[in-house]
């Protein structure tokens, strides 16, 4: 009887036979280094570190306090116990707070499209139109940016007292329509960064000088245009003095900066009150900027031409 030898294993080519390599390890950072690289990190953006913290820190506080009742604003106490949601509100049913909202949107929209309206066409010529006096008229915008407005609020504020629309916006959005000198400085200033020789290829194919702007400047500078709007607009919803000066006489037209100094004024002792209301003015502020903060930023700095 005979019994069956089975063939012999081959080995594995190019090794031995059944031999499985072992799996690779992964190489842990030793603790010490990863320390250091945080430290490194901390070192490098410190200076960062340190002004966001001074930039955030106000804001936390405001926000904290307006969710705090009147006994414990301003107290040692930083977190509310318990949290005052109802003073977001209040504030609604202490004030005609949406009316203020609805006039400082009317305020600052006017007063941004009658700027882009009347100092686009302005920046354009003085940038890209040579004609004699150009320098002259140059040099008075930089006088009008550079002049106070409380040297002319008295007889502009006469001729608008004649015209019989004191007591309401209208005096702080027409003259938007005649230009505004830091815009058109702004803009100018946008303008040059762009070649002639995209200007001078449009006149060629005919356009004239509505034309080359509208076909050829505009597309190209809409982050400088989008800055100056942008500040346009913050300088209109943050306004003060204006809205002090005529429309103080008249509550239905107070915009939501002039309103917040009136409520602060007469509930002084409430400042969970007043932090809210606070706080609901800056969000529209903060929304907006956190949307356009791309083309803000590609705006500020004058890049005329994209690669």
């Amino acid at each position: 009887m005979t019994s069956a030898t089975s063939a012999p294993a081959r080995p594995a080519p190019g090794g031995s036979a059944g031999r499985v390599a072992p799996p690779q390890r992964r190489i842990r950072t030793p603790r010490s280094l990863r320390t250091r690289r945080i430290l490194g990190w901390i070192a490098e953006h410190a200076v960062l570190i340190v002004l966001a913290v001074l930039f955030i820190a106000p804001v936390v506080f405001v926000l904290l306090t307006s969710l705090m009742s009147s006994t414990q604003t301003l107290t040692a106490s930083l977190w509310p116990q318990p949290f005052q949601w109802q003073n977001y509100v209040t504030v609604f049913t202490t004030v005609p707070l949406a009316q203020w909202f609805a006039n400082s949107a009317m305020y600052a929209v006017l007063a941004t499209a009658f700027m882009l309206i009347s100092s686009v066409p302005a920046a354009y010529a003085l940038a890209k139109i040579r004609f004699r006096g150009s320098g002259v008229l140059f040099t008075a915008i930089i006088i009008a940016m550079l002049l106070p407005p409380q040297v002319t609020a008295i007889p502009i504020y006469v001729m608008w007292s004649q015209l019989g629309l004191t007591g309401t916006l209208w005096p702080l959005i027409l003259p938007n329509l005649l230009g505004d000198a830091f815009s058109i400085f702004l803009l100018r200033q946008f303008f040059l960064t762009i070649p002639s020789e995209y200007s001078d290829a449009a006149r060629i194919d005919g356009n004239g000088e509505f034309g080359v702007l509208w076909r050829v400047v505009l597309p190209m500078a809409k982050p400088g245009i989008a800055a100056t709007a942008i500040f346009m607009f913050f300088n209109s919803w943050n306004d003060y003095y204006g809205p002090l000066l005529y429309t103080s006489e008249n509550p239905a037209s107070w915009p939501v900066a002039y309103g917040l100094a009136s409520f602060r004024g007469v509930h002084g002792t409430d400042w969970g009150l007043t932090m809210a209301m606070t706080m609901l003015v800056t969000v529209p502020v903060v929304i907006i900027f956190f949307f356009a903060q791309r083309v803000f930023v590609e705006g500020i700095t004058l890049t005329g031409v994209k690669g």
